[in-house]
């Protein structure tokens, strides 16, 4: 059984996946394009995100505020295993259906965040450690759309930052990166102005 989210989940994966692996240990304390997260903070986030919204296409009740610590033993191994875990979570047709308990929005729109941070905070994570993002082609038109109508609302949580005007002729990562308030091919720096996203 599959569902567009999850096939997109799943093409979602690898990129952001590639780039988890080829973080090196000496890289966790460096800045992010999300000014409040180094990249130990951001990978911790990403792995509550995976984890979290698994239980979420379930309907179950998740805990935001605590802050466990996955980067433990193998921990580039276990993400790939979380990041096919949610994306298996999202399969059935019926984690689509209805609003969500827990985030009192549509589960379809719930299912589309985890491909957002996915996609994106991929894209941060590869910028703060000097690697090369490439997300494939068919995630962004649905993570475009879902950023264009979540940003508003979100940029007065401080989930997005203030959008960053892109070029007429701009990529859709570029679009996306923009509208999430990341300046295309940024370098991070500790007072880098974007938010986090998700």
């Amino acid at each position: 059984m599959t569902t567009k989210t999850s096939e997109l989940l799943s093409m979602a994966a690898p990129p952001t996946v590639a780039v988890v692996r080829g973080i090196a240990d000496d890289q966790l304390d460096l800045p992010t394009p999300c000014a409040e997260f180094r990249v130990r903070d951001l990978l911790n986030h990403l792995f509550e995100v995976v984890v979290n919204f698994q239980a979420l296409a379930l309907r179950q009740p998740v805990e935001w505020a605590e802050k466990p610590e996955f980067l433990t033993g193998d921990w580039r191994e276990r993400f790939e295993v979380e990041v096919s875990r949610v994306a298996q979570a999202w399969s059935d047709p019926a984690a689509l259906e209805g609003t969500s308990p827990t985030m009192g929005m549509p589960q379809e729109t719930v299912g589309g965040m985890v491909l957002l941070d996915l996609v994106v905070h991929g894209w941060d994570l590869a910028t703060a450690t000097g690697q090369v993002y490439q997300p494939a082609l068919e995630t962004l038109p649905p993570a475009l759309a879902l950023t264009e109508r979540l940003a508003p609302q979100g940029r007065q949580y401080g989930v997005f930052g203030d959008a960053v005007e892109t070029a007429p002729d701009a990529s859709e990562l570029d679009r996306l990166l923009g509208l999430a308030g990341r300046p295309a091919g940024a370098t991070p720096a500790a007072d880098s102005p974007a938010e986090g996203v998700g």
